[in-house]
Parts: C-alpha cells; structure tokens; sequence
C-alpha cells in the first residue's frame, strides 16, 4: 500500500511470524501484527534505535524471555511486572505476545498530517474472570522520526476489572548519553528497585551500585560502560507534566542529537526505567510509562497501584516515541528544566 512516501508492506519472517514494514521517507517501522502488535524493530531518521539482543528474528511464542527484543511491547492488561510467590500471572502479563485476533492497514490525515499505521483488535476471556479488548494504534507521519502510540481496552464485562499497562519501550543506549527528564530526583522521587527478580543472579559489584543508586539516582545520568547495569537496573519515577499534559524524557548523544520520549502522566503516572548492559544485550528502557511500577500484581495492589476499570468502561494511553536531531534538542531540555 502506497500514498507518496507513505508506504506498507508485508512478509514472513522465517519462523513464520507474521510482519508488517511501515514508511514514510525517513523513518521505518516493522511490527507484528498479529503477535502483540509488537514494534519490533525502529530506525528512525536513517538511524536503529532497537535494543541489541539476542534474537535476529521474533519466534512464534507466547513465553516473554523466548523472543525478547523488539522495541515496544504491550504489557499489561490483568497483570504486569516481575510475578513473585504471591502471583500466578506470566512475566509482563498476556500483552507482549497476544494472539491478535484482527489486524489493520491505515491511512489517513489529521492535524498532525498525512500518516500511515497499523492497528488492531486482541480479545481476552477467561470464564467468571475476565473479558477485555485491546486495540492499539501505532501511526507514522510523513517526514516523522516519531511513532504516534495509542492504547484502548474495553472492559466488555459488566462488573469491574482490575488492570495493570507498562508500555516496554527499548532503545539502544549510548556511552556517553545523558539522561535529562521531567522528574524531581531524589531518592523519593526516582526509587531504584532493590529486590533481586529470580532471573537476575547479582555479584558484590551490582549490588554496591545499586544501593549506592538508591541514595545517589542522579549517578545513572550519564551512561559509562562501566557501570554495573548487569544484568539490568530498574527505576520507578514520578513525573511531572508541562501545560498540555506532556512528561518528556531524553538521551541526549554526544553528537548533540536525542532519544525522546513523551508521555501523559494523567494515563501513565509511572515512569519505569530500565537499563540493561551486558555482553548479549544493550538496552535502554528510557522511560517505560506505566500504572504501576513492575513488582508484579500483588506488590503493587499493596503499593495501591492496581486500578480498576468499570463494566463497559475504556481505558486510554497515548504516548510517543522517536529521536530529535541536534537543533532540536535544546528546546526540550528549556521545557524540562522549566517543568522542574
């Protein structure tokens, strides 16, 4: 499908995943239709900002941690986060890699301009338990180095649900970045996670940084390859919003030029962070937004982070995610401080 320099094809991946390559002149999307609604790989203005990680290819499979790479995942929508003892939920929730039951080709044009995207429509029951809809919308504007992201789940019961949404984004960190978002730091304000999930196994050196983290979180401002992010680091951050509604997060290159990312604290009051370095992967969870922070159900009910959707009632997000050249950039960091 083609309008000018709007442009959308479709192939198999060799596992025989299904995907979908959106193009608008500058900057390319590939997604998974029909597993998760994935973006699983971005380049944006000539340049790939997806993660390094071990997987060439996304695998047919439902089990987070056996095709993890893509760029953005959906998580959510009963559950999400690390489950622990007290949990019975996957890894990140049924989100990630959800069996869309409908996919969807788009064009058309609005304020922002003339665009392409894909969407899509997955349905969730579980008998006396759950029954919801999810459909996102992923749009890319002609001449863009942003991706327009949007969620609505429909809570097709008619009593209420209890929902959790992290949205994964993955970026490629860069030595040398600096991280410059809309957040008061403090140790209140920016909580480094000190419990250790299962799949980590931590040494003596990670653990010093971590808790040296929890009292100094502005020591992961700059990104050094020899800080201990191995095997990951994880935030939990409150953000706070300029005049329109809008948080914003960047990392900011040597080169001048940004990864950015903004969100709307009203929909997504959690800003995660994620930061894993290790010798197999290489990425940069800017700023995850999110309702909760990612200790799992149970943990974050208690937190009384877990919210509820009433029957018939929907559920939006909206957020962005893209890059900014260097003369663009410093308008941004001007909004932050003004924000801070």
């Amino acid at each position: 499908m083609e309008n000018g320099a709007l442009k959308a094809s479709v192939f198999l991946y060799d596992s025989g995943v299904a995907a979908v390559q959106l193009e608008n002149g500058v900057s390319e999307l590939v997604m998974l239709p029909f597993q998760g609604q994935q973006i699983w790989s971005a380049t944006f203005g000539g340049r790939d900002v997806t993660m390094r990680s071990m997987f060439s290819q996304p695998l047919p499979t439902t089990d987070y941690v056996r095709t993890y790479g893509g760029f953005l995942l959906h998580c959510g929508f009963t559950a999400m986060g690390v489950p622990t003892e007290e949990d019975d939920h996957p890894l990140h929730g049924e989100l990630p890699n959800a069996g869309f039951q409908q996919a969807w080709l788009v064009l058309g044009e609005d304020e922002g301009g003339a665009y392409i995207g894909l969407g899509g429509q997955y349905q969730h029951t579980v008998a006396f338990m759950y029954n919801y809809t999810a459909t996102p919308l992923v749009k890319l504007y002609a001449g863009a180095k942003e991706a327009h992201v949007s969620l609505c789940c429909r809570n097709c019961k008619n009593t209420p649900m209890e929902y959790m949404y992290l949205a994964h984004a993955n970026y490629r960190p860069v030595d040398g970045g600096r991280i410059v978002y809309s957040a008061k730091v403090s140790p209140r304000t920016v909580r480094v996670r000190r419990s250790i999930p299962s799949h980590v196994s931590p040494g003596p050196a990670y653990l010093a940084f971590l808790n040296g983290l929890g009292e100094r979180p502005e020591d992961h401002h700059v990104l050094d390859a020899n800080l201990a992010f191995d095997p990951e680091i994880v935030f939990g951050i409150d953000y706070e919003a300029d005049e329109d509604g809008w948080a914003h997060t960047l990392q900011v290159h040597p080169d001048g030029g940004a990864d950015y990312v903004r969100h709307r604290p009203d929909q997504l009051p959690i800003g995660v962070r994620w930061i894993s370095r290790t010798p197999d992967q290489d990425a940069l969870g800017l700023v995850l937004p999110a309702t909760a922070e990612p200790e799992g159900k149970a943990a974050e009910k208690a937190k009384g982070y877990v919210k509820e959707l009433e029957g018939g009632s929907t559920w939006r997000c909206d957020y962005v995610l893209g890059t900014l050249d260097a003369h663009e950039v410093g308008a941004v960091e001007e909004k932050i401080a003004e924000i801070v």
